[in-house]
C-alpha cells in the first residue's frame, strides 16, 4: 500500500503576521482572529486573507468601534457586541447541544463568547444563566434541560464552586471557565480558577481565566466527534 502524502499549504506572510491557511483542513475551522494588541488596519488584513482562502472568519476580543468597521466592511458578517465576537462566512447546520452554565449575570460576557463559538462552528448551544451556587436550587430546575446537552461549559467567577457542583450533578464532559469576576481576594480570576483546578468532582476540565472562545472551541470539537 502506498503511504498517502499530506500536503501543506504554505502559510501566507503579511508582514505583520503569518497566516495558518491550512488550519481548517487540520482542525476542521479555519485560523480564529485574536483582535486585542492590532491595528484596525492589520485585523483588515488578515480578515481579508483568511476570507478569500477559507470563506469564513470568526474574530475575538472586538471592541465596538472596530466592531463598526468590520459590519460596514462585511454586511453579511454579524457583530456580537456582547461576546465581542464578529463572524462572516457561510452558516453550517447546527447538531447536538452544548450547555452553558454562568453562576451570576456579570459571567454573561464570557458567556456569550463561549455561546457563540461553539454555535459558529455547528453545535446547538442552550444559555442557562445566573444559576450560582448562592442559589443551588436554580441549578437543580433546570436538570432535566441540561441532562440532554453532549457538553456543559460552567463559567463562574467569585469561588468558582458552580463547576464542582455540575460535576457532582451530570454525567457530561465539563469545561470549567473561571472569569475575573469577583472582589479583591478573587484575585482578577486566580480564586476560581484554584477552585476550578483543586475540584474533587471527576470529569472536569479547565480553560484559562475569561477564556470563553476556548471553552466554546473545545464543547464544539466534543460535541462534533
Amino acid at each position: 500500500m502506498k503511504e498517502k502524502k499530506v500536503f501543506i499549504d504554505p502559510y501566507e506572510d503579511l508582514g505583520y503576521a503569518k497566516l495558518d491557511l491550512h488550519r481548517e483542513k487540520r482542525k476542521g475551522f479555519p485560523e480564529v482572529v485574536f483582535c486585542e494588541g492590532k491595528t484596525s488596519r492589520q485585523v483588515l488584513g488578515i480578515l481579508a486573507s483568511i476570507y478569500k482562502k477559507n470563506k469564513r472568519v470568526l474574530l475575538t476580543r472586538v471592541p465596538p468601534t472596530l466592531g463598526k468597521q468590520l459590519k460596514q466592511k462585511y454586511r453579511t458578517g454579524t457583530y456580537h457586541r456582547q461576546a465581542r465576537v464578529f463572524y462572516v462566512g457561510k452558516r453550517t447546520g447546527r447538531t447536538g447541544l452544548v450547555a452553558v452554565l454562568t453562576g451570576g449575570t456579570a459571567d454573561i460576557p464570557v458567556a456569550e463568547e463561549a455561546a457563540v463559538t461553539a454555535e459558529v462552528m455547528g453545535s446547538k448551544v442552550q444559555r442557562i444563566y445566573d444559576v450560582g451556587v448562592a442559589g443551588l436550587h436554580r441549578i437543580l430546575s433546570f436538570r432535566k434541560d441540561i441532562d440532554k446537552a453532549r457538553v456543559i461549559i460552567v463559567i463562574a467567577g467569585m469561588d468558582g464552586v458552580l463547576a464542582s457542583v455540575a460535576g457532582g450533578l451530570f454525567a457530561k464532559p465539563i469545561i470549567a471557565v473561571p472569569t475575573s469576576v469577583g472582589y479583591g481576594l478573587s484575585l482578577k480570576g486566580i480564586t476560581p480558577l484554584l477552585t476550578m483546578l483543586n475540584s474533587c468532582a471527576p470529569g472536569v476540565a479547565v480553560v484559562n481565566i475569561d477564556n470563553g472562545f476556548g471553552a466554546g472551541y473545545i464543547a464544539a470539537m466534543i460535541n462534533r466527534s
